[in-house]
């Protein structure tokens, strides 16, 4: 990089910031901080999705994948989360949504003390934020590792510049600023990953190169599934990310709960499901053919598409492609500081705080950025330490341990939502949460804590979310809790028609102030 692409990248870093600082004039509230209010236009809010959704992982170690075994990439993971978010969008999307409208919460977690009780709600809410807590550090190593490639920072340096600049314009804006910066990121990576795309066709003899390199490829290279991503792999994937991306993930579930309502929720989702479907193809033809323009260095080609850009951009263009990388990556972890900070200020600390319960407007926001940083920086300190044997590597952690812990802790809080799931109470939900983080262990680990290597990646990513779906369905049959209220509140969710539905406890969001229109609606972005 020269001095035009470090003017490029401190440019992007300054907009972000600004767009950080313009968002905190409409956050009032913890409302407006966690769910915007419930008034995100739905096209913001599937944009807004789909970033969220995947970081710089997808540059260095899915690189790596596309580098050596093809289309499998593709086939293998954007596409099965495209047809999960499908489906999810009209079994979860307006759900979720329903929760904030319905029982006004301002935290996915919020209603499991009323569907459950408080015990399982804290083991949920503890279990999922210490995962974030890996997820997001694995995030901030992909992109520091791209930077190091780029101007030779140290992964310390990279991670504390990456993490600092999110921390500023998140922790003033909220979900707003998270929202429009990922709004701006989309546009910028729109920029980027065509003109990477028009550059490798070019290299490769024109448009043509689309349907001709296959032959010059590796054997196998378009064969859709290859190596350890099997037919098996894809299914169990498929079932995993369904869950995962309709809300598992805590800051996948706030977007649809921003909307102003269950129909937008689901307009959000299937336009987040399309460019799932097509965007990433577009970004993963250059990573095909990367084994025909350059020799990757690491041993899993992590590096490959890195070394790519620099070998066939122009200063400035190069500076681009760099910030298309930072956008994935500070568009995802910013939305999960976010959502954490929401379980925590909302979920966990007023179980422990007296005080916690009775936060007005200004402390239960000084409280929400406090923890936002919190947790920016928690996972920033264990970004450095995600090459060492615990972890070993940055695909290993993204691949086996999210999609591997996501399960146990996704089950109970999206198949609650369900009126078929209405018997499972307290009891199904802890021990279907136990028997799969339980079974993840010992999937992946023997009793001393030494890695197993005698298992199939499909399994052990998908064995613990199958266990715990099994055992949330037959210990809910088994030992049925459906109460009164329960039921109740499940019906509300589910209720396509209006009223307010049951509090019954549920915590309510502090009232907001309305805009100079009486909306609250940042101006520009009414629907």
């Amino acid at each position: 990089m020269n001095s035009l692409d470090w003017a490029v990248l401190i440019g992007y870093f300054g907009v972000m910031v600004a767009i950080g600082l313009w968002s905190h004039r409409h956050v009032d509230d913890v409302s407006d901080f966690f769910t915007a209010g419930g008034r995100m236009p739905w096209w913001l809010s599937g944009i807004s999705h789909h970033m969220s959704g995947y970081s710089a992982v997808m540059f260095t170690g899915y690189a790596g994948i596309a580098y050596q075994y093809g289309v499998t990439s593709f086939v293998t993971w954007s596409l099965p989360i495209a047809i999960g978010i499908g489906i999810g969008a009209k079994l979860f999307a307006p759900r979720l949504n329903r929760l904030r409208s319905r029982l006004h919460v301002a935290s996915p977690l919020e209603y499991l003390k009323n569907r459950y009780n408080v015990p399982t709600q804290q083991a949920l809410a503890w279990s999922g934020l210490l995962l974030k807590i890996v997820d997001v550090g694995a995030k901030w190593a992909a992109i520091a590792t791209l930077l190091s490639v780029f101007t030779g920072m140290s992964l310390t340096q990279g991670i504390f510049i990456t993490g600092a600049i999110t921390a500023v314009y998140c922790t003033v804006g909220g979900l707003w600023a998270d929202a429009l910066t990922e709004l701006g990121q989309f546009v910028i990576q729109l920029f980027a990953g065509l003109t990477m795309l028009v550059i490798v066709l070019n290299e490769l003899g024109g448009l043509s190169a689309l349907w001709t390199v296959w032959d010059k490829l590796p054997e196998g290279h378009a064969e859709p599934t290859a190596g350890p991503y099997t037919v098996t792999f894809l299914l169990a994937y498929l079932f995993i990310k369904t869950f995962e991306y309709n809300g598992g993930m805590w800051n996948q579930a706030q977007r649809y709960m921003a909307t102003d309502s269950a129909r937008s929720a689901t307009r959000s989702a299937r336009l987040s499901a399309i460019l799932w479907l097509v965007w990433p193809a577009v970004l993963f033809f250059p990573m095909w053919a990367a084994p025909l323009l350059v020799e990757a260095k690491k041993p899993d080609a992590s590096d490959s598409y890195a070394l790519m850009t620099e070998q066939l951009l122009p200063h400035g263009l190069l500076g681009l492609v760099v910030v298309g990388f930072f956008s994935h990556t500070m568009a995802m972890c910013s939305s999960d500081a976010n959502s954490i900070s929401a379980v925590f200020t909302r979920d966990i600390a007023p179980v422990f705080s007296k005080a916690a319960r009775s936060w007005d407007n200004r402390a239960g926001l000084l409280a929400a950025r406090l923890s936002t940083l919190a947790f920016l920086a928690l996972s920033m300190a264990l970004a450095t330490q995600i090459n060492s044997p615990a972890f070993k590597d940055i695909i290993s952690v993204v691949i086996k341990w999210v999609a591997g812990l996501m399960g146990p802790i996704a089950i109970p809080f999206m198949l609650g939502l369900l009126r078929p799931f209405h018997r499972s109470g307290p009891t199904a939900a802890l021990t279907s949460w136990a028997a799969g983080l339980l079974a993840f262990y010992f999937t992946n680990y023997d009793l001393h804590g030494s890695v197993k290597t005698d298992v199939a990646l499909q399994y052990q990513v998908a064995l613990p979310l199958a266990i715990s779906l099994v055992l949330y369905v037959v210990v809910g049959l088994l030992k049925p809790e459906d109460t009164p209220e329960r039921d109740a509140l499940i019906e509300t969710i589910n209720s396509d028609g209006g009223g307010g539905g049951p509090r019954g406890g549920a915590a309510t969001v502090p009232g907001r102030r309305t805009g100079p229109d009486g909306t609250g609606v940042p101006e520009g972005l009414k629907d």
